[in-house]
């Protein structure tokens, strides 16, 4: 399969964004691991907001996917972030706004 990077988005020959979503995941994966020593749950989320998700969200106009595997693949990142804050286990990202809830 073909796919081109462009912008720092990986575009492929037939407009699926799996191989996209799965280098997104990575690299919010790698930067997640790296912050998740910090204990100061402030802190934490400042750094979730700044550099976890820029990756997630990134061109994400262009890239915006829609199948529901790739979905599940970018809020995994997210159930794993919430799971590493003791008291926020059940706790998402609300969709309306930048805090945690």
């Amino acid at each position: 399969m073909k796919e081109e990077k462009d912008l720092g988005v990986i575009i492929s020959e037939d407009l699926k964004w799996e191989k996209q979503c799965s280098s997104a995941v990575s690299k919010a994966n790698r930067i997640l691991g790296e912050i998740s020593l910090i204990d100061q749950r402030k802190q934490f989320c400042y750094y979730i907001r700044v550099m976890v998700r820029s990756h997630l969200e990134y061109c994400c106009q262009v890239w915006s996917p829609h199948y529901s595997k790739d979905i599940k693949l970018l809020e995994g990142v997210q159930r794993r972030a919430t799971k590493l804050i003791n008291g926020m286990e059940n706790c998402t990202m609300r969709k309306d706004s930048d805090t945690w809830g």
